[in-house]
């Protein structure tokens, strides 16, 4: 009797690992189909609208290369050359926009710290996947000072209300990042992480904006964890198939040991993984990864 639960403690229905191996497994063991029997076409379904909700995440189907041999434990997800290739790629610019003075040079440009977090904090609430949006923004910032607000959809709109609380409840934005005196650079960005889980803010934009912070200079904050689990984003989704595994722990192990061999810091896996899973993404390189991401993942 086939079990519910799969090896990645999961329904096995809904396993994208394991769902597939069943349906090999009973496509196989299934009767031929008499010769000269056709099944009658199926009655045509009338078509739903695409357009995503207000909010909702947008899950790309990441056209996978064909299985070539390739196996590596550090990427076990991963079965074809070309599929560690593109992970090379996402993470070199993942980590390169991390360099000074981050990614975005008009937080780091900006003098006044209240401003210049505020600002961080609205690219990350619209994301990297809408830079038209974000030079918009950072071309003509909203001043914090005045109350000032972008138009921006209704959830982003909760979002920047219950941030602005947030500022409030801390007093500054500056006192909200710094936390206690004691707190590591490790500690603080994961206690601010928890601290803002707001409405209308989630992990991608919770992780980008603390990014780019420590990235700029503004605060003292590194993370020794993705937080990945938290919500299916699209960095999660990519994690658990190139590391191959639907538990926190697990997944955060390998990927800090992912960040390790690779010589990155662990803060470029959530966008290089992000970029690596979404297919209309271009991740070519003008030079070849540098050689200890070549020979992390096996590449020659």
């Amino acid at each position: 009797m086939t079990s519910l639960f799969c090896r990645h403690n999961r329904m096995t229905a809904k396993c994208p690992i394991c769902s597939e191996e069943l349906e090999a497994e009973l496509r196989a063991e299934a009767p031929p189909r008499p010769a000269g029997i056709r099944r009658a076409p199926a009655a045509p379904r009338a078509r739903r609208a695409t357009s995503p909700r207000a909010g909702g995440l947008v899950t790309r189907k990441l056209a996978r290369a064909e299985d070539d041999g390739y196996r590596n434990p550090l990427v076990p997800g991963l079965r074809a050359t070309a599929d560690a290739e593109r992970l090379a790629g996402a993470l070199v610019l993942a980590a390169e926009r991390l360099e000074p003075p981050g990614p975005y040079e008009a937080v780091a440009a900006e003098p006044d710290r209240e401003q210049a977090s505020w600002l961080a904090f609205l690219l990350a609430l619209i994301g990297p996947d809408a830079p038209e949006r974000q030079d918009a923004v950072a071309a003509a910032p909203p001043r914090f000072a005045d109350g000032e607000v972008p138009d921006v959809p209704g959830a982003q709109a909760r979002a920047i209300a219950a941030y602005r609380q947030w500022a409030d409840r801390s007093g500054t934005q500056a006192a909200g990042f710094r936390g206690e005196a004691d707190w590591s650079p490790h500690r603080r960005f994961a206690r601010v992480f928890e601290r803002l889980a707001l409405p209308g803010l989630g992990r991608a934009a919770r992780f980008e904006l603390l990014a780019t912070l420590g990235a700029a200079g503004l605060y003292e904050l590194e993370a020794d964890q993705l937080q990945l689990g938290v919500e299916e984003d699209e960095t999660t989704q990519a994690a658990k198939r190139v590391l191959l595994s639907g538990d926190k722990m697990l997944l955060e192990r390998r990927a800090r040991d992912l960040a390790a061999a690779c010589e990155v810091p662990l803060v470029a896996l959530d966008r290089g993984f992000a970029l690596w899973g979404d297919p209309e993404a271009d991740v070519e390189l003008a030079e070849e990864p540098p050689a200890a991401m070549r020979s992390a993942l096996a590449l020659r």
